[in-house]
């Protein structure tokens, strides 16, 4: 498969090394210095693009890469993705998830689940604290608001999620629910930035040849 990378940071690089660990061709990579590379021939030979950049050049990067033909799988937070959903077509691919973890993606629907069940105990306090490395843009995390989605703005209010950075933690989330009596807890800790860029190439083995509106829970769970 022909893969476009869009941005070359630290994730880029580990997504370009996996892409190759799996037998894609990496066939444009797109930084901030190349934009103009977008109109190229290489990156419209691409089967799919990886967009993981700035939460301010990301709709501008989606829409260039399909003014290009090429599909999309953005791995960029911190920007709101709803307006670019809603003039995703029929013509246009994009995946867009706020972390491209298996494990991750598996913490979301135990989350959901959890949260389903704990309806029924309003007696229960749920929290969310979410760590990540000094250079991470925004807070809170894409990850952690997805979590905190599944539970609900009047059960736990956005501005209630702990963000911490430090070091250069690749990731770590946890939701806990408090009671008097008891306390339940789930987590997830990433121990290195080459899971989310798997999940991330396996995304784009998906998306090829896709259209339309697609997130990374259809893959995982289907």
């Amino acid at each position: 498969m022909k893969i476009a990378l869009i941005g070359y940071g630290k994730m880029g690089h580990i997504i370009e090394s996996m892409a190759l660990q799996r037998g894609h061709n990496i066939v444009c990579i797109i930084d901030k210095d190349n934009t103009d590379d977008f109109a190229s021939e290489a990156f419209a030979s691409a089967d799919v693009a990886i967009e993981f950049t700035t939460p301010q050049t990301a709709a501008a990067n989606i829409l260039r890469a399909w003014k290009a033909g090429v599909p999309v799988v953005c791995g960029t937070t911190g920007w709101d993705v709803n307006a670019i959903k809603q003039i995703t077509t029929e013509d246009k691919g994009l995946m867009w998830s706020s972390n491209y973890s298996i494990g991750v993606n598996i913490l979301f629907a135990l989350n959901k689940q959890l949260a389903k069940f704990m309806e029924a105990y309003p007696t229960y306090t749920p929290h969310i604290t979410e760590v990540h490395h000094i250079h991470k843009l925004d807070a809170p995390s894409g990850t952690a608001k997805t979590l905190q989605e599944a539970i609900g703005e009047e059960r736990l209010p956005l501005h209630a999620i702990e963000s911490i950075r430090e070091g250069e933690v690749p990731g770590i989330h946890t939701v806990t629910w408090d009671s008097e009596v008891d306390t339940i807890t789930i987590s997830h800790s990433a121990k290195s930035r080459q899971g989310f860029a798997l999940g991330a190439v396996i995304a784009a083995e998906w998306m090829k040849g896709k259209t339309g509106y697609h997130t990374f829970e259809e893959v995982i769970l289907g």
